[in-house]
């Protein structure tokens, strides 16, 4: 089985989306439009995207008109979107809409992901979902050089310092590379 990995990238004050939920923000630092080399999970066998996420790439990239465009960031990995809305798929993209909490959902997603890696995308409340769950196993970031006065936060969820531990750390470009392995929670008293 693989690993469960919240990959994404974050402003220097932690927000993943500017208030429109749009990441304008991100294309427009240097690299940003391109992930470097090692920066995408390489196992990732499914990805996992939140309604919000989802919107956003229909509406930016213009790949309900365009469907080939899919295959260039998700490639052939059965997608996951959580949504509780009726929404449009791309022609001949592999989206499985889920509207069941993702405990629930973990059985059909891990039997997808077969011995790959699950990534979720976004967003982060979406990732926070994951950790309640008790299914996430890292937590991936890369920094840009941007701070925005609102937005959606990085992980809408307090995690103190005892769940999370630093795997490695580098400079990518102009991002801030973190990785960080994520513990299982404390069993209460």
């Amino acid at each position: 089985m693989g690993r469960i990995i919240f990959d994404t990238a974050a402003t220097i004050n932690g927000f993943i989306a500017d208030e429109h939920n749009s990441l304008a923000w991100l294309f427009a630092v240097e690299g940003g439009e391109e992930p470097a080399e090692g920066l995408v999970p390489a196992n990732a066998s499914v990805m996992v995207e939140g309604r919000t996420t989802y919107e956003w790439v229909l509406r930016e990239t213009g790949i309900l008109e365009q469907p080939e465009k899919w295959r260039e960031f998700h490639g052939d990995r059965p997608t996951f979107v959580f949504t509780h809305r009726e929404l449009p798929a791309p022609e001949g993209a592999d989206i499985r809409f889920v509207s069941r909490s993702v405990a629930d959902s973990l059985p059909a997603i891990r039997e997808a992901a077969g011995d790959g890696d699950i990534w979720v995308v976004g967003g982060g409340d979406l990732a926070g979902q994951f950790l309640d769950a008790g299914a996430l196993d890292e937590l991936a970031i890369s920094i840009a050089p941007v701070a925005l006065t609102a937005g959606a936060p990085l992980f809408p969820r307090r995690v103190e310092s005892d769940r999370l531990r630093l795997e490695a750390a580098s400079a990518v470009g102009q991002f801030a590379r973190l990785r960080y392995s994520v513990r299982p929670a404390a069993a209460s008293s």
